[in-house]
């Protein structure tokens, strides 16, 4: 029997890096011998558009190279997405999870969305804005999704992250070092876990 293909689909608008968060969580799943796909959806993508972002991770090869309809999870960095696009589009409220970005609790958001699956709640935009200066979400939404599935460890999905911050910001260890403060702060401040 095939092991199941966990997927993940992320919702953001372009510029809070929804592209990014994928890649990384992706690369960090694949330092610990997974098997990940990690893609955007294109389209007439800008800053501030909806846009959205996916994951596959398996302990087996993935064959399945299409698009994914029904995601065990759903991370939404920008809750006015909320509403206006249709976050919990093939989401089984059985058995997948919403993980959402905002102030709220997790009953406003179900009552919003008239969802009646698990959703989880963390302020990452102001844990970003606290940790890295800037209201860029995705960093605190890695480290909230890990908490949740428990997929990766925090512990290496740190140290991986870190690795490839630091390639890209050689000459901005602060910058570095905000966004590992965000994913832990997010790990731990994740609520409905």
């Amino acid at each position: 029997m095939e092991e199941k293909v966990f997927e993940i689909r992320w919702h953001g608008r372009g510029g809070q890096g929804a592209k990014t968060a994928a890649l990384l969580f992706g690369d960090a799943a694949l330092s610990t011998g997974k098997y990940i796909q990690a893609f955007p959806e294109y389209g007439p993508e800008r800053m501030g558009a909806p846009v959205q972002s996916f994951n596959r991770i398996s302990s087996q090869p993935i064959r399945d190279h299409s698009n994914i309809e029904n995601p065990d999870v759903v991370v939404v960095l920008d809750v006015t997405l909320v509403g206006q696009v249709d976050v919990t589009k093939g989401l089984d409220p059985e058995k997948g999870v919403l993980i959402v970005n905002t102030p709220l609790e997790a009953e406003e958001i179900k009552e919003k969305l008239g969802y009646k699956g698990r959703v989880c709640t963390v302020d990452a935009s102001r844990i970003a804005v606290e940790t890295i200066g800037k209201d860029i979400p995705n960093t605190p939404m890695i480290g909230a999704l890990t908490r949740v599935t428990g997929i990766l460890n925090i512990d290496e999905l740190i140290e991986d992250t870190k690795k490839k911050l630091e390639k890209k910001f050689r000459n901005r260890p602060e910058i570095v070092e905000g966004n590992i403060k965000a994913i832990k702060r997010a790990y731990d401040e994740v609520k409905g876990v």
